[in-house]
């Protein structure tokens, strides 16, 4: 595994087994990821709440099944906001998604393993191409999973918001009219599950994050102002982990004058 570029606030989340397990339910208000037992299991999600991504996937990946949870959600936030590499990007989102299927097969009752399917094979999409990657029915994967992940808990915040995108890019790809037909996508039907992404998890910098790049996509200028707000509000967050802290720092990078 190659080296990875470091978080770059590194030092500011000291978790351990402990505190992790402390504060558990804050941490995890977005994925719903059930408290572990086992400590190695709880050593690797402090690292990744510290913003040690490569050393939480690692030790995520010898723990074997149990730690597949974590070391998917640290190769997916260091893809998504510190890999510098495209080609790089999308092997690890490839990765994740081949791990993912596998949980899936060994361990069906796990809902955080269709999330990191979905979630990582939509980022993959988004690089690769949204319209060829619903061409290749990728799309059609990535809404059926993360319908299952509501399906069975509901309250599931970050489930929400990627569903809520997938409408949303779907219909700025394809439009209104095939996205409906081809791939059961609906402007209403993103802009709710967003609304209720927000009502679950009110603090949700990612989700307000996501729900302002629907609304420009789908409506454009004249939802600039809305956008903005969102915006503001994301990069005036508190985050309590790296990962907040990086929905922070990419929210700074969204705000208009």
């Amino acid at each position: 595994m190659a080296h990875w570029t470091a978080f770059p606030y590194a030092g500011e989340y000291n978790f351990d087994a402990k505190s992790v397990k402390t504060h558990w339910a804050r941490l995890h208000a977005g994925d719903l990821e059930p408290l572990p037992q086992d400590a190695k299991l709880l050593n690797a999600w402090a690292k990744f709440h510290n913003g040690e991504f490569q050393k939480a996937t690692v030790e995520g990946l010898n723990l074997g099944l149990a730690g597949l949870n974590v070391a998917n959600k640290a190769t997916c936030v260091y893809a998504n906001y510190l890999e510098k590499h495209e080609a790089c990007r999308l092997e690890m989102f490839l990765d994740v998604a081949k791990r993912a299927e596998q949980q899936i097969n060994q361990d069906p009752d796990n809902v955080n393993a269709y999330y990191w399917h979905a979630y990582a094979l939509g980022r993959y999409s988004q690089g690769l191409s949204v319209a060829k990657a619903l061409a290749q029915g990728i799309g059609n994967t990535v809404k059926t999973n993360l319908e299952t992940v509501i399906k069975r808990q509901p309250n599931h915040v970050d489930a929400h918001i990627a569903l809520g995108a997938f409408h949303a890019e779907v219909i700025d790809k394809v439009g209104s009219l095939i996205g409906a037909m081809a791939y059961g996508a609906h402007r209403d039907t993103g802009m709710n599950l967003f609304d209720q992404a927000l009502k679950l998890q009110a603090a949700s910098a990612a989700g307000m994050i996501e729900y302002a790049h629907a609304m420009l996509m789908l409506d454009g200028e004249k939802m600039m102002s809305e956008a903005n707000r969102l915006y503001q509000l994301a990069a005036g967050a508190q985050p309590v982990d790296a990962m907040e802290h990086l929905d922070m720092e990419m929210a700074r990078t969204e705000l208009t004058d």
